[in-house]
């Protein structure tokens, strides 16, 4: 039996069997789980709102199990879904059949937040890179030199998706939400608070517990649930050499569709006179590039999102 408490503010490290802790804007808007100023130096009081940014992957899913433990006390998660287009399948999949259905029976409302456009209509990531007419690029595309382009996807659909939920059931600078990020303790250096908005304050809270990536299956399958896929759009350029032979192996009309969408970006590109760009770090198309073979180099350390709401 859950016992709901609602505290003006509680400390965001804060341990114990109380995971399940809400505010009344938390409680009011529970029913529904979906795979659904100060002038002072000191950091603002944390606000009525305590939730989770939900990736996915073992990260985010281990917090979901703890959570549920009652380890942290966190009772909402947000997963920012970029798109039912954009968001790899396993990973849509493993919401849907177990991480959902977790936190339904755990009292947790795990939430799937879209990015609406001023219209009501809900906008994807894979949908601006197709459309008609688009000249935008928001993935970390290779350049020729194998650089990583600029990208604004992690902003716009992860960032500013959970920013604008947050908003509006309360959050300000004034009164600012308190969001977990799911960075373990050997990805620390992904740790950077600088980049909070004036209405949120982040915390770590894996790394208070001094949890590790390597932790994460032992916890997760402590609750009998499986263990996630790695969460990232089936697109992303950050995807390891290993992970494009992986997909082109067993799931190949995705991998085809990858090099589709690097073909359409190109030839956007070549018609505007500008050089191409790929999915690799190797300056060539992505299927010359994906060998079918188990006959692959060893791979040095390949970029990574360095925010924590990717990857997680």
């Amino acid at each position: 039996m859950h016992h709901h408490r609602n505290p003006d503010c509680e400390p965001h490290n804060r341990r114990g069997n109380h995971a399940h802790a809400r505010s009344a804007t938390s409680r009011q808007h529970s029913k529904t789980t979906s795979p659904q100023p100060e002038k002072a130096k000191s950091p603002p009081p944390c606000g009525p709102i305590r939730a989770f940014s939900y990736g996915g992957g073992w990260q985010s899913t281990a917090a979901l199990v703890l959570a549920a433990q009652g380890r942290i006390d966190f009772a909402t998660f947000l997963f920012a879904n970029v798109g039912d287009d954009s968001e790899h399948p396993a990973t849509l999949r493993y919401i849907h059949d177990h991480a959902a259905p977790y936190a339904a029976a755990h009292g947790i409302d795990l939430r799937q937040l879209h990015r609406i456009r001023r219209d009501g209509t809900t906008e994807t990531l894979y949908g601006r890179l197709t459309r008609e007419g688009s000249r935008s690029i928001p993935i970390p595309v290779r350049m020729s030199n194998g650089a990583p382009g600029t990208r604004s996807c992690t902003a716009d659909f992860k960032i500013r998706v959970i920013g604008r939920w947050l908003k509006t059931h309360g959050a300000s600078p004034a009164n600012p939400a308190t969001i977990a990020i799911g960075i373990s303790l050997d990805e620390i250096h992904r740790a950077n608070t600088r980049r909070h908005e004036p209405y949120e304050r982040i915390v770590y809270p894996l790394l208070d517990l001094g949890i590790r990536r390597t932790d994460c299956p032992r916890i997760i399958r402590s609750a009998g649930l499986p263990v996630p896929p790695k969460s990232a759009c089936w697109f992303c350029p950050f995807h390891r050499l290993t992970t494009w032979q992986d997909m082109r192996r067993h799931q190949p009309a995705l991998f085809t569709k990858a090099c589709d969408l690097e073909t359409t970006i190109n030839q956007r590109r070549r018609a505007l006179g500008k050089d191409p760009v790929y999915l690799t770090r190797y300056n060539a198309p992505l299927a010359d590039v994906t060998p079918e073979t188990d006959t692959l180099p060893f791979e040095g350390a390949e970029g990574t999102c360095d925010t924590g709401w990717c990857f997680t």
